[in-house]
């Protein structure tokens, strides 16, 4: 994998809600920059729910130009076996280092088709990493059945967004898989259980703590990974005062990262309301002072 902080990246869109490619090339170059070991494209941070595949293709491409295929993971999941098997083929043409591919959402597939999902999605050849948000995909996929999964070729990890930490000890103790943390807020729990990292929202604004984090852990200075971790759960939470990717798009427009938080239909742009929250915690945080 290609490292520890994998930043969810955001799509910025332009006046015409169309995908601003320029702030897309100096967003990814900022994260790299600031902690990031590299990007997943095209991710629920990155809207994948309304980019067109071409739209998807382009993402992919630009961001293997810019950093290099081996730090860039493409999200090309679906809940259509079929149309995620075609994005995982496009990635492995333009060079992408793996693809996280989410657990089948609204048809409710029972277990052997979850297994046969991944399965296909797998025998494409790339280093498969499961995203299991049962939040979003109303399906949990269990430690047992994620000991199955990491018996298929290629499935290499999990991005495990269940704050659940007993199945996070199951997960770590009875499969080979390499364990993301799936909300940022679960980085300290996997990093003390000896986990690969996170696939991340915060770390757009904070990955060099992130990484902090992380080599504390290693070297096994678990005080000073709980120091860093408590001093960020305020930008967590603030972050997720309403659907992402709204307050992140909010709080890079707020630095100057992003010229707009725009975002597409069904979402909608932060409240007043809300970004007064969040530029509160922006303040406090000395985050905005950075601007």
């Amino acid at each position: 994998m290609p490292g520890a902080i994998l930043t969810a990246l955001a799509t910025p869109f332009d006046e015409d809600l169309r995908i601003d490619e320029a702030a897309v090339v100096a967003l990814m170059h900022h994260v790299v920059a600031h902690g990031s070991d590299g990007v997943v494209m095209s991710s629920t941070t990155g809207e994948a729910s309304t980019l067109t595949d071409d739209e998807k293709l382009a993402l992919y491409r630009r961001a293997v130009a810019e950093l290099g295929g081996e730090r860039v993971v493409a999200n090309t999941g679906s809940n259509d076996t079929a149309h995620s098997v075609h994005l995982t083929e496009r990635a492995a043409e333009i060079g992408c280092r793996a693809v996280l591919a989410v657990t089948p959402y609204y048809n409710l597939p029972p277990r052997a088709g979850i297994v046969g999902h991944f399965a296909a999605i797998a025998e494409v050849g790339l280093p498969v990493i499961v995203y299991n948000i049962p939040g979003r995909a109303q399906i949990n996929l269990e430690p047992d059945l994620l000991a199955e999964l990491a018996q298929v070729p290629n499935v290499v990890g999990v991005k495990q967004a269940n704050g659940d930490l007993t199945q996070l000890d199951r997960i770590v103790a009875d499969t080979p898989l390499q364990v993301y943390a799936g909300n940022d807020d679960l980085l300290l729990p996997v990093v003390e259980r000896g986990g690969a990292g996170i696939i991340s929202v915060a770390s757009h604004l904070v990955g060099e703590q992130m990484a902090a984090l992380v080599a504390a852990g290693r070297r096994g200075d678990l005080d000073e990974a709980r120091r860093i971790d408590a001093g960020l759960q305020d930008l967590y939470a603030g972050l997720f005062v309403t659907t992402n990717p709204i307050l992140i798009k909010t709080a890079l427009e707020l630095l100057g990262l992003i010229p707009s938080g725009r975002v597409r239909l069904p979402l909608v742009e932060a409240t007043p309301v809300q970004r007064q929250i969040l530029r509160t915690v922006l303040e406090a945080d000395g985050i905005l002072a950075r601007a």
